[in-house]
């Protein structure tokens, strides 16, 4: 909110320009061939009707005249009101030719909108329009209203129309000339498409990952971003236009049952994506009951007064936002890589979702910037989302080879860099050295102090582990009480050295009393004396077997024969 309220002086600058303009009586518009799209908000004036006291049937300039003021206002957006709001403009064609123009109103949210312009000897032509009215009402077949008049040569005529809504009233009349608007038109629909493009690229993409990899969140992400282009869809009146014409009572409903889908597919986005369920619980819990709030508001929607539902939904959409952000960052504190993705992308969405808010209640104007920057902004949030989904794969394939007590990579990893490099050592003709250790007598401490010091135990020694070796070696957890430590580039004087500081270091290790010491084994490839990793691996096993015989708590190398180190320095 504070971003949206730092917006505020911006959104209103161009008001110190015109600030005479806006205090003074509204000048009639005077137009001119190839008039270029000009905004009639400092021309018009205003009656606002609060008791619906005048017939909507045509206008009646008399009753009209003394009740009409100059708007006074930079912007023509009032939020939500029960009156019907009656503006006039007057334009002037000084030439001595017919100028055809087109009115413009910019905002397609208006359940009624009526039009008057003057039919000659006193008449009017009227249009009767909005979206309570089937869309071909409209005098062009477009997404908003769009009035085409013609100015008689040297003329001057008063234009009215009537606003009634039971949303947001926003009024955003322009007039220009036809050869103007068309070409505006066209760049319009360019952008929108490419727009709407975006959104069903993330959503293909995305789907082709899901029958990939079948993680539920890629479905939900599909869900959030279907639901939030027809969301826009609705609010741009396309939905309208190409979806159900005929249909004016869910064309309007559909913006709240868009908008509440789209809460709910968001929400549980968050949850999954951010792994609420394991790293918060309390707050996965809060999310569901969240969850089913919008449901319910989504299911209300039809049968609820529209003004209501509007401002609660305009509520929820703000807590669902700021819910989504604490998730978010919740996550990020906790360790979840793909949350930071997910709290950039909320947080680039967040302060466009506020404006937006605020322009709907008629706390910041209705204008380019605060209509569409909500859009924007939620566009650019979907691809952030698809990174996170990304990075979330990334989590669960790292899940997939780490050891959950140890935080080491576990036996499948290791399996799989044995054969890796083990291949690659055979290839560059390099030494590969193994180390394989096994805590001491593991079974009498579980007996002794219980499971949860043997627990202790084992995360003792696999920090200890990964703290003494360096890059490009790698220590995983085997299974049970062993470990192994894959030395890349490293013959085996190195790899005993670096076992026997094992050794030392876990017998400085204090578990309750308990002193701890492992069993080492070390085996090393150099000159070809292995021909598989499996049997590097069993050379290492036997020493370690024969650490045990032994004694325990001491390092036996396999007796392979012995090279000069390469990479010593490196290792320590």
């Amino acid at each position: 909110m504070r971003i949206a309220l730092l917006c505020v002086p911006w959104l209103f600058a161009p008001s110190v320009a015109r600030a005479d303009i806006v205090d003074a009586a509204p000048p009639v518009v005077e137009v001119a061939p190839g008039q270029s799209v000009l905004s009639l908000t400092p021309y018009l004036q205003l009656f606002v009707d609060h008791d619906h006291a005048l017939s909507a049937d045509a206008p009646n300039p008399a009753a009209l005249a003394h009740r009409l003021t100059p708007l006074n206002r930079e912007a023509a957006n009032f939020g939500f009101s029960d009156a019907a709001y009656w503006v006039a403009f007057t334009l002037r064609n000084p030439t001595d030719r017919d100028l055809p123009l087109v009115i413009r109103q910019d905002y397609p949210l208006m359940d009624h909108l009526d039009f008057w312009a003057p039919a000659g000897e006193g008449g009017w032509h009227h249009v009767r329009t909005g979206d309570h009215q089937p869309f071909d009402s409209r005098p062009l077949a477009l997404r908003d209203y769009v009035f085409p008049i013609t100015l008689p040569a040297q003329s001057l005529q008063t234009y009215y129309l009537r606003f009634a809504s039971a949303g947001s009233i926003n009024i955003g009349l322009s007039v220009s000339s036809q050869q103007a608007y068309l070409p505006r038109l066209g760049l319009e629909q360019l952008l929108y498409g490419i727009y709407y493009g975006g959104f069903l690229v993330l959503v293909l993409y995305n789907l082709f990952l899901f029958l990939a990899l079948r993680d539920t969140a890629y479905a939900f992400y599909m869900g959030y971003s279907i639901c939030c282009g027809l969301f826009f869809a609705v609010l741009n009146g396309f939905a309208f236009q190409f979806f159900w014409p005929d249909f004016p009572w869910l064309a309007n409903r559909a913006l709240l049952l868009a908008l509440g889908l789209t809460l709910t597919f968001a929400i549980q986005f968050a949850r999954l994506i951010c792994n609420v369920k394991r790293l918060a619980p309390r707050v996965d819990r809060f999310c569901g009951l969240l969850r089913y709030g919008t449901i319910t508001l989504t299911v209300l929607a039809p049968f609820v007064d529209y003004a209501t539902m509007t401002e609660i939904f305009s509520a929820a959409a703000l807590i669902v936002s700021l819910t989504s952000l604490s998730v978010g960052a919740v996550s990020v504190w906790r360790g979840s890589v793909s949350a930071r993705y997910f709290l950039i992308a909320w947080i680039t969405l967040m302060w466009t979702v506020v404006m937006y808010v605020f322009k709907t209640f008629g706390l910041l104007p209705h204008n380019a910037i605060t209509h569409n920057a909500f859009q924007v902004g939620a566009l650019i949030e979907m691809v952030l989302l698809s990174l996170a989904l990304g990075a979330r794969v990334g989590e669960i394939q790292r899940q997939g080879h780490t050891d959950q007590l140890t935080g080491l990579f576990n036996r499948r990893h290791f399996d799989e860099l044995l054969a890796k490099e083990f291949s690659q050592a055979t290839r560059d003709e390099t030494p590969l050295s193994l180390v394989v250790l096994d805590l001491d007598h593991f079974k009498a401490i579980n007996d002794r102090l219980g499971h949860a010091r043997g627990d202790e135990a084992l995360r003792a020694v696999g920090q200890l582990a990964s703290r003494l070796v360096r890059k490009p070696a790698v220590a995983c957890r085997y299974g049970g009480e062993e470990f192994a430590v894959l030395l890349p580039g490293c013959d085996k004087p190195v790899a005993t050295k670096i076992a026997d500081r094992l050794l030392n270091a876990v017998a400085k290790i204090d578990c309750d009393g308990v002193p701890l010491s492992v069993s080492i084994g070390v085996a090393s490839y150099e000159n070809g004396n292995f021909t598989s990793a499996i049997q590097l691996f069993e050379a290492a096993d036997s020493a370690l077997y024969m650490a045990k015989e032994g004694g325990r708590n001491k390092v036996v190398t396999s007796p392979d024969g012995e090279t000069s180190s390469q990479l010593a320095a490196s290792l320590f």
